[in-house]
C-alpha cells in the first residue's frame, strides 16, 4: 500500500474528514491511489478494550503498517486531538511509524488550536518512530464553510496549503524534493465533500 489516509473524526460530516477528502484528491491528480480508515467504523468495544485479535481492528492495524505513508486527520477537541485517535494509536506498536512520511492535518475552533498539534499530536507521532513528518495542515472552523448538499469548502490559504503539503508528500515517495508553488500557480480547489 502506498498512502493511507486515517480519518480521526468521532463525527461525519466532520471538517477534518472535509480536510483529509480535499488532501486525498489531490494526490489522486499526483497519479497515487490512497486508502481511507475511517476510525469511527472500527467496532467500539474492540477498539476501545484494545482487542487487537478483532479482525478488524487487525486490518487497521496491518493497513498503517503496510503504508509507506500515512495522512492523519483529526479534530482539536480540548487542545487535543480526538479520544478516538488516541486509542487507535494506542493499539500500534512502538515503530509502527518508523521509515514513514507522515502528514498531520487538524481543523479547530481557531488559530490557537494549532499548538496541539505540535503538543499532543506530534510527540506522540515520534514516540511511534516517525522521524519525516511533515508540516502540518490546520484549517480554523472560520476557513472552512458548508456548503449546500453537506461537506465544507476552504478558503484560499488551507487549499493552496493542502495543494503544497500532497506534492511534498509525493515528492518524499519518489525520493526527491519539490519547491512550493506559490499562491498564484494554485486554482482554487473545488469544495471537499465529506460523504461519510
Amino acid at each position: 500500500m502506498g498512502i493511507l489516509l486515517i480519518a480521526a473524526s468521532p463525527t461525519a460530516p466532520s471538517r477534518s474528514a472535509a480536510l483529509l477528502a480535499a488532501a486525498g484528491r489531490e494526490l489522486a491528480l499526483l497519479g497515487l491511489e490512497p486508502q481511507t480508515l475511517r476510525l469511527r467504523e472500527l467496532p467500539a468495544e474492540a477498539l476501545l478494550l484494545a482487542h487487537v485479535e478483532d479482525a478488524r481492528i487487525k486490518a487497521a492495524v496491518r493497513s498503517v503498517t503496510d503504508a509507506r505513508a500515512i495522512v492523519i486527520a483529526t479534530p482539536i477537541y480540548k487542545s487535543a486531538y480526538s479520544g478516538l485517535l488516541k486509542v487507535f494509536l494506542d493499539l500500534l506498536s512502538p515503530e509502527a511509524l518508523r521509515r514513514k512520511t507522515v502528514l498531520p492535518m487538524a481543523t479547530g475552533g481557531s488559530a490557537s488550536h494549532l499548538l496541539a498539534l505540535d503538543y499532543t499530536l506530534q510527540p506522540v507521532l515520534s514516540a511511534l518512530g516517525a522521524r519525516d513528518i511533515l508540516d502540518a495542515v490546520f484549517a480554523a472552523d472560520a476557513q472552512a464553510r458548508a456548503i449546500d448538499g453537506g461537506g465544507y469548502e476552504f478558503d484560499a490559504d488551507i487549499g493552496h496549503r493542502i495543494v503544497n503539503a500532497s506534492r511534498e508528500l509525493s515528492a518524499r515517495l519518489a525520493g526527491a524534493r519539490v519547491l512550493p508553488l506559490p499562491r498564484a500557480a494554485i486554482a482554487h480547489p473545488a469544495p471537499a465533500r465529506c460523504s461519510a
